[in-house]
């Protein structure tokens, strides 16, 4: 975001100390734009920096959290990044409320909800302005279906719905351009969608403890972010999101195309045509979409 030149002023805030001190190391890139950095001690009550961090932010970024480690999921990290994520979104809420609001904190299928439910208590929850950040799946998608067609990466797109995990991943590769042809189709798209709904764990697996996707994660809410900016500036955008939708009967919570303009989002495409493989993967997306939409709503009745 420092690279950006459409941001003016970054500002950076975490629970620990050093955080000014990475503001700086950042200050001193020659590009345009100021950096500050904030932090409160994590057994903080209040959170006076973070409030100063946020004071009229117009879009906010959230990676915070837990990595994964071998062997979880992205639901594993629940229970710590759910309170992270309600404990910003109350400070949004209190500083920058009509800001757009972006979620990489996982699992994002319930991290959405949450921040959602943390801005309806506060009163200033707007549908249109709140995203979930599932670009790494796009990323990912064109990176490997590049690979597949013998394209560059830019010269290919690839739209992917649902959610931001497992199975609830859904990449439309019949959709995808350049068209494969049918025995490509056949044979390869199988395996490409298994690896593109697993291609996180191929990293926690080959970090080896160390943690997570963090620099293709980066590139991604980079592109995300800069759209938003784009949109925020009076340019529309077209990009994938995980927001609230009516796109499918009750998923309250979906990734989908949209278009994005300066006060949130203004447009949902639809869908399109499925294969039947792609209506077999959809449906199988449904319910594990729900419960993870339920954990996190649930999360903010008991807690907040």
């Amino acid at each position: 975001m420092k690279l950006n030149p459409l941001v003016k002023d970054l500002r950076l805030y975490d629970v620990v100390e050093h955080t000014p001190g990475v503001a700086k190391d950042l200050e001193h890139i020659c590009s345009f734009g100021a950096v500050s950095g904030f932090w409160d001690p994590i057994s903080s009550k209040d959170k006076p920096q973070l409030l100063q961090a946020l004071k009229g932010a117009n879009l906010v970024l959230i990676p915070a959290g837990v990595p994964r480690k071998p062997g979880m999921s992205r639901d594993d990290l629940f229970g710590i990044n759910a309170s992270i994520v309600a404990g910003l979104c109350k400070g949004i809420a209190a500083a920058c409320p009509d800001a757009f609001v972006g979620i990489i904190s996982n699992p994002v299928n319930s991290t959405v909800p949450i921040a959602a439910e943390v801005l309806k208590k506060a009163g200033c929850f707007d549908p249109k302005r709140l995203f979930g950040i599932t670009e790494l799946d796009l990323t990912r998608s064109k990176s490997f279906y590049s690979d597949l067609m013998g394209q560059r990466p830019e010269h290919v797109t690839v739209p992917v719905i649902g959610g931001h995990s497992g199975v609830t991943i859904v990449p439309l590769l019949s959709q995808a351009t350049p068209q494969a042809d049918a025995e490509t189709s056949k044979t390869a798209f199988p395996a490409l969608v298994k690896r593109i709904q697993s291609a996180g764990t191929e990293v926690v697996k080959l970090k080896a403890g160390k943690g997570s996707a963090t620099l293709s994660m980066a590139y991604s809410a980079s592109a995300f972010a800069t759209a938003c900016l784009k949109a925020l500036g009076g340019k529309p955008q077209v990009a994938y999101a995980y927001v609230q939708s009516k796109l499918i009967p009750h998923v309250p919570f979906f990734a989908s195309k949209v278009t994005i303009g300066s006060r949130g989002i203004e447009e949902f495409s639809p869908i399109g045509l499925l294969s039947k493989d792609e209506q077999v993967l959809l449906e199988a997306a449904i319910k594990p979409l729900q419960d993870s939409i339920k954990k996190g709503v649930s999360f903010v009745k008991a807690n907040m």
